[in-house]
């Protein structure tokens, strides 16, 4: 019952956003009692640190069967793209800003998380990209996955980018197009053109 209760919480936070959503709502969207909620959870923010956890748990184990395809770089970048956005696919809340305002303890925890893991996919990203020729041999590695987390933090904050005048997808679609042209030689740029245009 109690990852029953976490998928779901999940999805609804998700959809709805981490402040609307109640113990109640949860309850009466599963038909079940609130008491049962509260057996398995002491409040609402532990509930809510399992539901962001279990995303991540899901995304990152997505994105970990993407790399090991060993795709093109600039194609795995898409398709990793692609496959994150499907996984936050609700464009009426924004998850990660209500995270941090809500529950800053829980945006901490999993921003921590979230930075350990993307610096390594990037890194690695990064790496087989000059090794294949399609990134640039001068790049800093460690700079440009640094500043890759903070541009992609950096567009879902809705102080910034709110949310009535950018689209998340688009937001995604035009930070990762100009993130590839600053590193890509004249063979990647042909690939990423591909993909630019397929989009």
């Amino acid at each position: 019952m109690k990852e029953k209760i976490i998928t779901k919480a999940a999805e609804m936070f998700l959809s709805l956003g981490f402040k609307s959503v109640t113990m109640d709502d949860i309850s009466n969207e599963m038909g079940i009692s609130k008491k049962t909620i509260y057996t398995h959870f002491n409040n609402k923010t532990q509930l809510v640190k399992e539901s962001v956890l279990k995303v991540f748990e899901e995304i990152s184990c997505g994105i970990d069967a993407i790399q090991d395809l060993e795709k093109d770089p600039i194609e795995e970048l898409y398709e990793i793209k692609k496959f994150v956005m499907l996984q936050l696919k609700n464009e009426k809340s924004s998850p990660q800003y209500q995270l941090q305002k809500y529950y800053p303890e829980v945006y901490t925890m999993i921003r921590k998380k979230k930075y350990e893991n993307m610096a390594e996919c990037t890194i690695e990203n990064l790496k087989r990209g000059v090794e294949k020729g399609v990134y640039r041999k001068n790049i800093d590695v460690d700079f440009i996955s640094k500043l890759y987390f903070l541009c992609i933090e950096g567009i879902n904050d809705e102080s910034i980018f709110p949310l009535s005048q950018f689209s998340k997808f688009k937001l995604m679609e035009d930070y990762l197009d100009y993130h590839l042209r600053g590193i890509v030689t004249s063979k990647g740029l042909e690939t990423l053109t591909k993909y630019s245009n397929k989009n």
